[in-house]
């Protein structure tokens, strides 16, 4: 079965309330659609409701009203939500005025109904911004306890590819963290061991990337990712990492034969963590357009609740698959 199918499978066991405010995006609404027609999730909708619905009759999306459809402008909980974030916020200058036009925003409505419990999730990102999404949920959700960074990655499926999972990849980070340091690359690969594990159930296997393999070659850039594999080796022991690697010897048993051996990774990487945002950006996009790859994200993680953005390049499919992933997520917090 396919990565997509037996995530959306998952999320029917246990059905979360996910918020999608970018309710003028007509992706969003086919998404929506499709997502209640497969019931693997309940769909909370931040916008005007008579406009909302006028768009989806002219979509043909017959189903739209299924959703709950909230308002700010006249929503029961815009008084209760603006107390709540000026609390939030009023250590660092908010006011009840500015609170007031803070809840009028579509994004930060929908976090402070997650944060509240109204809903499980939320996805953003199709017409916004990465920051406009994440400084919401940071300002409004925090992060997760026991922390220390907040990260995003993909999660890649590639076509007819015997290489990582049977083709599935985990990116990171491909989305937020533009220059992390050693320490910072440790803590990305340490979390993004557990988003796969929880994605998947499979037995993470992660490769530290860099233009060298084993000291083939050696500057500050390299040494940046072989400090930081030594710190996840020693932060979490039992996970199976390698580096500083090339992607060809991180991914292919035959390269890594000669040009890693010994590596215990053999060439079996599933996780790829980059060492800079543009490496990890440019790889995403790379392998899903040459490649013809699904690329869901950025996918976040340490934030306390699931948030996840999107890429404003995204069909209404990468939402569908974004929301079921959220949902995952989200039972996963349960727990």
């Amino acid at each position: 079965m396919a990565f997509i199918d037996e995530i959306k499978n998952r999320a029917k066991k246990d059905i979360k309330k996910i918020v999608l405010p970018e309710s003028d995006d007509d992706r969003t609404l086919k998404a929506t659609s499709e997502v209640l027609k497969q019931k693997f999730a309940e769909i909370i909708l931040i916008g005007n409701r008579n406009k909302i619905l006028e768009r989806a009759k002219e979509l043909n999306l017959d189903n739209i009203e299924e959703a709950e459809i909230v308002d700010p402008n006249n929503s029961k909980k815009y008084d209760e939500f603006v107390e709540q974030f000026y609390e939030l916020r009023k250590h660092k200058g908010m006011t009840i005025e500015k609170s007031k036009e803070f809840m009028l925003d579509n994004i930060y409505f929908g976090m402070m109904m997650v944060k509240q419990g109204y809903a499980d999730g939320l996805v953003s990102g199709a017409i916004h911004s990465t920051s406009d999404t994440l400084r919401p949920a940071l300002q409004i959700l925090k992060t997760a306890p026991g922390t220390k960074l907040v990260s995003a990655f993909f999660m890649m499926i590639v076509p007819n590819c015997t290489y990582g999972e049977n083709g599935v990849f985990l990116f990171s980070d491909s989305g937020l963290n533009e220059n992390p340091d050693s320490d910072a690359l440790s803590e990305i690969a340490i979390s993004s061991s557990k988003s796969f594990e929880l994605l998947t159930g499979k037995t993470p296997k992660i490769a530290m990337l860099s233009y060298s393999s084993h000291g083939s070659a050696k500057s500050e850039l390299t040494e940046k990712v072989i400090k930081a594999t030594n710190l996840v080796k020693e932060k979490a022991p039992d996970l199976l990492v390698d580096g500083e690697l090339q992607l060809d010897a991180a991914i292919i048993p035959e390269v890594a034969e000669y040009k890693a051996k010994g590596s215990p990774l053999k060439g079996e990487a599933n996780i790829l963590i980059f060492p800079d945002l543009n490496a990890g950006n440019i790889g995403y996009k790379l392998v899903q357009r040459l490649a013809n790859a699904e690329a869901y994200g950025p996918l976040c993680q340490g934030i306390a609740k699931p948030v996840n953005d999107l890429s404003r390049g995204c069909s209404s499919k990468d939402i569908e698959g974004v929301v079921a992933i959220t949902a995952v997520q989200a039972q996963e917090q349960d727990k």
